[in-house]
Formats: C-alpha cells, structure tokens, sequence
C-alpha cells in the first residue's frame, strides 16, 4: 500500500471468486497498491474447493481496507454471484473486480478523476492490457480485440452509448466502475443477461458513460477464464461466418425483449433509451432467427431487408452479418 494513499470512501470494490488460488494474491495485492483506496472490498465466492478461502481470509485479516467476505451457501454462477456482491456493499461508486486480473496503481484514481469531472457520467471503463497466465503482455489491448471502431467511439462521446450498446457490447466489467444507482436500477440482473452486458446498457438508458483508452488493467487470459477474449483474426471472423447462426439470434431476441419491458416499468429512469429501437433491434434479431434452412431462400428475404439500414444499426458485425445469414448453416 502507497505510503501517502488516500482513502475515498465512496468507492466499493465487489470481487467475485471461485477456485482462483492461482492468481488471486496478486490481484488482491494490486488494490492495496491504489493511489487512491477503495473505501471497502466485499469479496462473494461461489463455492470454491481450492485456497481461495483461506487467501481471501489472510488477505482480510491483515487489510488495511475493511473487508467483508460473503460464502455463497450453494454456487450461482458469475452473474448472480456479482448480483449478490455489489448487493452486499455499501458504496455510491462500484468497482468490479475478477479474481485473476491486476490493477494499475492508479485504476481507482483514474476512473474517480472522469466521474468528478462529469457528475453526470453513469458508468467509466477503462481498455485493458491482455496478459497470458505468466502475466506476460499478449501484445494487444481488449479494446483492439474488440475492435471497437470509430464510429462507436464518436457515438459514445456523442451522447449515444445506448444505441452503441444496443447493437453489440463493448463493456467489460472488470473495467467498470459505476453509479450505486445504475444497480439499484438493473437489480434483479435478468437470467439471460451477463452482469457486465445488462449493467452497461442500464448505465447508459440512464446517461452517459465513458470509455478511457488507457489500459488500466491487465486482462488475464488462460484456460480457466469463465469469460475471456478471442482474437478478431480474419481466420476468427470467416469461421463465425460458417458457424449455425440462428439459435444466437433468438437468444439476443429473447435479451432484448425482457429489456423492452424493462424499459416499459422504468421509463423515467431511463432517459437516453429509445424504446422503438429496442423494439426494432427485437423484431429484426426475430427475422434472422427465423431465416430458412436453406441458403437459396434466404437470399431474397436478406437482400430485402439490407437496404432497411438494420445491419448496420443492430447487427453486431453490420454489413459483414449479411453475408454471415447468406452463408451460415442451419
């Protein structure tokens, strides 16, 4: 811990575990080294066999920062854990935390400087340093294995993060901090959603968010990562084109349907959201989802629908999901 570290007590790290011995002293050593300190850690394991529990119970012992551990009686699986340790803190400002990433000294400070400076931001994430279990650098960045173009980059500063977001994700929770509020409202976190996916596009119906392009956070990938990154090699794009397609676009359906009505209870929370999108977003996921077996039928019916402009306003990949419904299999 920095000899001279202030403690901002509006700040609450929610850090989820699960059979994470390997790498969890030092992410847990990393938040001891902030320039600016959390004002508390809730730590909620899900169930592990291995020492996690006897690192987090050191680790709380001997913390400078308060600690509160929570032991999930039977495991809930990533998202409801993360529902149950942001739940248990106290905080207006949430910072979330996977178990084997590390933080750069100055990742609480940095995400505070961008919500002081705009009172009106609802949530901050920050690009991160992909690293190998050796925590070696992997040579890229999350936000260019996103590919995070420019033009989701000008509608975010734009004001426009909710439609950026409606079309495909682009947060990562273990690079977010965000407003006790956006989680009051997105609690309950609805079961087909990640954690991460519905608090973003909660955050940003509600207001505007900010993406920093520095990596303030090394992003381990190794085998047991419960959700990791892979690469966008041109290899990796042309084998999702030839992957069955359809039962992912009825899943996305279902999402955006349960969001609509989310929408219809908490309309005036919820602002910068345009429920005619969502409903739109819903409808032509549905179209896709619906697509016949068989290639040469669907030509028709996608060449119809490109000139609406929805691929590039929803689907993920725009224009290249076109061909992607000409040429999946079933």
């Amino acid at each position: 811990m920095p000899a001279t570290a202030a403690v901002d007590g509006r700040v609450s790290v929610a850090l989820c575990t699960y059979n994470g011995a390997v790498f969890l002293e030092e992410q847990l050593a990393s938040m001891l080294a902030q320039t600016v300190l959390p004002g508390e850690i809730v730590v909620s394991d899900d169930g592990s066999t291995d020492g996690t529990s006897a690192i987090v119970e050191r680790f709380a012992a001997e913390s400078s920062v308060p600690v509160r551990v929570l032991r999930n009686p039977s495991p809930l699986g990533v998202t409801k854990n993360f529902e149950g340790a942001i739940r248990a803190t106290t905080g207006s400002l949430i910072v979330l935390s996977d178990q084997d990433d590390v933080w750069r000294p100055d990742r609480v400070e940095r995400a505070l400087a961008a919500f002081d400076a705009r009172p009106e931001l609802q949530m901050v994430c920050s690009d991160a340093r992909l690293v190998g279990a050796d925590g070696v650098s992997l040579g890229t960045t999350l936000f260019a294995s996103l590919s995070i173009g420019p033009h989701e980059r000008d509608g975010i500063r734009a004001g426009d993060a909710f439609g950026v977001l409606l079309r495909r994700n682009l947060v990562t929770g273990a690079t977010a901090m965000f407003r006790r509020a956006v989680f009051d409202a997105a609690a309950p976190f609805p079961a087909p959603w990640v954690h991460d996916e519905w608090l973003a596009i909660v955050a940003a119906s509600r207001g505007p968010i900010e993406f920093l392009d520095e990596p303030l956070v090394d992003y381990r990938q190794h085998g047991a990562n419960q959700i990791g990154i892979v690469e966008p090699t041109l290899a990796y794009k042309i084998s999702r084109l030839m992957q069955p397609g359809r039962q992912r676009n009825r899943d996305i359906a279902d999402r955006v349907a349960g969001l609509a009505s989310w929408l219809d209870d908490a309309r005036e929370s919820a602002p910068r959201a345009d429920p005619s999108a969502v409903v739109a977003k819903a409808a032509f996921e549905r179209f896709r989802a619906d697509l016949a077996p068989a290639r040469w039928r669907r030509i028709l019916p996608v060449m119809l629908r490109a000139p609406r402009g929805e691929y590039q306003r929803y689907a993920s990949q725009g224009a290249l999901d076109i061909l992607r419904d000409l040429l999946q299999p079933a």
